[in-house]
């Protein structure tokens, strides 16, 4: 676990992007139809020049080489990737690791047509710098999760699991969705991330907002003088009420939160 500000990546928006769309925590799995079909109409629909996953888009990632069996999983993940490669023949698609789908390589990359983006990211439009990240590593008071972090980020953990059999990685997958849910039922909250880290992060990347995910809990937060955060909203459109937003960012005008399931179907943007 660490305190200090990382290496920031920088992604230079085009002068062509007026419109920027950012989703995350979808957590795309075979058992939640609901939510896949919003995503799909989404991806299908927006009228946005840029869209950015930023982590956790799959509830589990367990290589790319899972498209390759004839499962029902495989079967709905080379589903989503054709989705993503549709996608990225209208739009710039970037995607970010998050904590569910880290495993998610450069092939299915290819394969999908989208950009893998690092974390954290600075994107930079116009004269506005943005920071972009997950925000899994800024949860300071989930010390149990920081070191399982830090462990199955080093190339030596990946290749090890990712040199098991398809199946095993899959039981694997299985047993901690199981965890995490046993966790959600026992009420136990997500940590949210910490304020004092995320300044200076923003102060090392020269960015006054932060734009992140993983926590559960959309809202706009003042970090102090010009600083400020804002929380991306899971999606879980099973849910009452259902839950599927977008936050939007326009090159001139105003941040905004889109609803995607109360638009009309042919009105996503």
């Amino acid at each position: 676990m660490t305190t200090t500000a990382p290496r920031f990546a920088e992604l230079h928006a085009p002068a062509h992007w007026r419109v920027v769309d950012f989703i995350s925590d979808l957590h795309l799995q075979v058992g939640d139809p609901l939510t896949l079909q919003a995503w799909e109409r989404y991806m299908a629909q927006t009228r946005a020049d840029a869209v950015f996953i930023l982590g956790d888009l799959f509830e589990v990632w367990v290589g790319d080489d899972g498209q390759q069996d004839q499962d029902e999983d495989a079967r709905f993940e080379r589903h989503c990737i054709e989705v993503l490669r549709s996608a990225s023949g209208r739009c710039a698609v970037h995607f970010m690791h998050g904590n569910r789908d880290f495993l998610l390589g450069p092939s299915c990359a290819r394969a999908g047509g989208f950009t893998l983006l690092d974390d954290p990211t600075v994107l930079v439009l116009g004269e506005q710098r943005w920071l972009l990240t997950h925000g899994d590593a800024l949860c300071l008071d989930d010390a149990e999760y920081l070191q399982f972090r830090a462990q199955v980020r080093t190339p030596a953990w990946q290749q090890a699991f990712l040199a098991k059999p398809l199946a095993e990685r899959r039981a694997i997958a299985r047993g901690m969705r199981q965890q995490s849910e046993d966790r959600k039922r026992s009420g136990i909250a997500y940590a949210d991330i910490d304020a004092p880290l995320a300044r200076r992060w923003l102060a090392s990347a020269a960015a006054s907002e932060l734009i992140h995910g993983h926590t559960h809990r959309p809202a706009d937060h003042d970090l102090g003088p010009g600083l400020s955060r804002r929380v991306l909203s899971d999606w879980d459109a099973g849910a009452r009420p259902p839950r599927a937003e977008v936050l939007r960012m326009q090159r001139s005008g105003p941040m905004e939160t889109v609803q995607v399931l109360r638009l009309p179907a042919n009105d996503i943007a």
